[in-house]
């Protein structure tokens, strides 16, 4: 059952993004866990486009399971970089480097 989007989950998923680490990531699917919403990856990515009607989050902190940026999110690379997150290639984060270990 799909989740319903409402302003609780909304910022339930971006409490959740405000507490990963500068220099690490998280995925989307490890967020959509944490709020025991985890077949909601899709969800998280569509509360983190619209984040910024919400304050300011960093969303530049939250890739896909395999560290792929967001396509549409051109500075990403940048603020990682800034944060000093090391890439495997031109679009993809070392996961097993600066994935944000949450326990």
């Amino acid at each position: 059952m799909a989740a319903v989007l409402t302003e609780e989950l909304i910022y339930e998923i971006l409490s959740v993004v405000e507490e990963i680490p500068e220099g690490k990531v998280a995925s989307y699917g490890q967020i959509a866990e944490l709020i025991g919403k985890e077949k909601n990856a899709r969800l998280v990515g569509r509360v983190l486009s619209m984040a910024e009607y919400y304050g300011k989050y960093p969303c530049h902190r939250v890739v896909n399971h395999a560290g792929r940026l967001a396509p549409c999110f051109r500075e990403q690379r940048f603020l990682l970089e800034r944060e000093g997150v090391k890439f495997r290639d031109k679009d993809h984060v070392d996961m097993k480097a600066y994935r944000w270990e949450c326990e």
